[in-house]
């Protein structure tokens, strides 16, 4: 298929979706979409794109004159949209089988992977390579700061992508990574996520193995060096080259001499130093795949340096929304699994060193609104100095024994001595802060959705 034929974009406000949608848009094709949940900064960036948003699926949305019908892998059968395509034999494809076939044939694919740090670590590598004059392609699940998109198209040899272990549609249940036709692999570490999709950590462990699988003789593995998970699944597979990135004695790529800062970090990695202005150490692992990937690619370590401090992190990862006048901080996040959760809120511990911290949680992914992180959930949660727990999202959809038990939630806490308040929904917790915060607080806000604006409401009302 050619370029400025149509495509329609059905769930287009998803994180990958609206960002893939904007570059094929950029790249001379008309686009338009559907989606049943706006909200920004998705909704003002495919706007400022051109991009005509249908606000809900139906049936009579479906333009006569589309080329392709691009399907998320958050629609199902039910939905009028898919049953209309289906009925009439149109033809549709998932996001990645779209990327596939139209963007990552005979280039050099560079894939990150891993439960945590895909966006960050994938939108260092891009600003890296960009600054470098490589001018990758890149498909990221964010929106980065210095590259102003999650997704561009402009015929680049090398194509950095986020590569999600998550299905990739209704009618493809393998791992969107599977589609990508690596050259190299990021691994940045292993854990169980996806409680929908994926029955333990076994089944986690065998998509990635599958992934492991594609990597050509002439590429390279870039593999977490102290995580056993990943140690244990791509030890195995020996078909392409593989180097440990990490803090252990065994990694090739050894993390040293780390300084922790509020500003920011510096770290040696292979002889180099670099300072990052991110936070935590997971930011550091983060940015030294991201290192050795750009090395792989040839970029010398002094444009690498400069293009690390001049990094701007992601929309939605760990970044300042704003300060009221009683000096309260509030930060948005898009942890949503515990560790995710455990490792910003040390990140922020380190930034607004000496503050009174908040985590404010929504329960909203399919993994954490279940039961299977009870505890981890409160372990995380539990790194602040008080939290106000939302009410789990579309909790009729799950059964009461299979449900995140707040109630349990919320005594696990209090019983450790922290101040911890259910919530119904945004406003109730937004007064709740307003009684409870003290000036000078700062509030991280982590949920993968919307949140009904509560950033904007806490701003207003503290």
């Amino acid at each position: 298929m050619s370029s400025h034929q149509h495509l329609y974009f059905m769930g287009v406000c998803g994180t990958a979706m609206g960002s893939v949608a904007a570059a094929f848009r950029d790249a001379g094709w008309r686009v338009t979409g559907s989606d049943s949940s706006v909200y920004d900064p998705m909704k003002s960036f495919l706007e400022g794109r051109g991009i005509s948003i249908l606000d809900g699926y139906k049936a009579e949305n479906l333009p006569d004159d589309v080329d392709l019908f691009v399907i998320g892998n958050a629609q199902s059968r039910g939905n009028p949209e898919v049953e209309e395509v289906l009925r009439r034999k149109l033809h549709y494809v998932s996001l990645p089988e779209l990327l596939r076939e139209q963007v990552l044939r005979g280039k050099r694919n560079f894939v990150v992977s891993g439960t945590h740090g895909k966006t960050t670590t994938s939108s260092l590598l891009a600003w890296i390579l960009e600054s470098a004059g490589l001018s990758p392609d890149f498909v990221i699940g964010g929106i980065p700061e210095n590259l102003g998109q999650g997704a561009r198209f402009a015929g680049s040899e090398i194509v950095v992508l986020e590569g999600d272990e998550y299905d990739s549609a209704f009618f493809d249940k393998r791992s969107k990574f599977v589609h990508y036709l690596p050259e190299l692999v990021i691994v940045n570490n292993l854990e169980f996520d996806h409680a929908d999709i994926f029955e333990n950590l076994d089944a986690v462990k065998r998509t990635f193995g599958h992934l492991a699988r594609l990597v050509p003789e002439n590429g390279l593995v870039l593999l977490n060096g102290d995580d056993a998970n990943a140690l244990e699944v791509f030890s195995k597979q020996g078909h392409s080259p593989m180097k440990r990135v990490g803090l252990g004695p065994d990694c090739e790529a050894r993390l040293t001499d780390l300084d922790y800062r509020p500003d920011g970090t510096a770290f040696t990695l292979e002889g180099e130093r670099y300072e990052t202005g991110m936070n935590g150490e997971y930011n550091v692992r983060n940015a030294a795949m991201a290192i050795t990937a750009a090395r792989f690619a040839g970029v010398a370590p002094e444009a690498i340096r400069a293009a690390v401090a001049a990094f701007r992190s992601v929309k939605r990862r760990q970044e300042v929304k704003g300060t009221t006048a009683r000096g309260i901080v509030v930060v948005d996040d898009f942890g949503h699994h515990p560790t995710a959760i455990r490792e910003a809120i040390a990140g922020m511990r380190r930034r607004f060193e000496g503050a009174r911290l908040w985590a404010v949680f929504e329960p909203r992914s399919n993994t954490t609104r279940r039961r299977v992180f009870q505890e981890t959930l409160a372990e995380a949660l539990g790194q602040a100095d008080g939290v106000c727990l939302a009410a789990v999202a579309r909790a009729g959809l799950l059964a009461e024994d299979e449900r995140l038990d707040t109630d349990l939630l919320m005594k696990t806490l209090r019983d450790r001595g922290l101040p911890a308040f259910y919530e119904s929904d945004a406003d109730a917790i937004v007064s709740r802060l307003e009684a409870e915060a003290r000036d000078g607080d700062v509030i991280v806000v982590f949920s993968n959705g919307g949140f009904d604006g509560i950033h904007g409401k806490l701003l207003e009302k503290l």
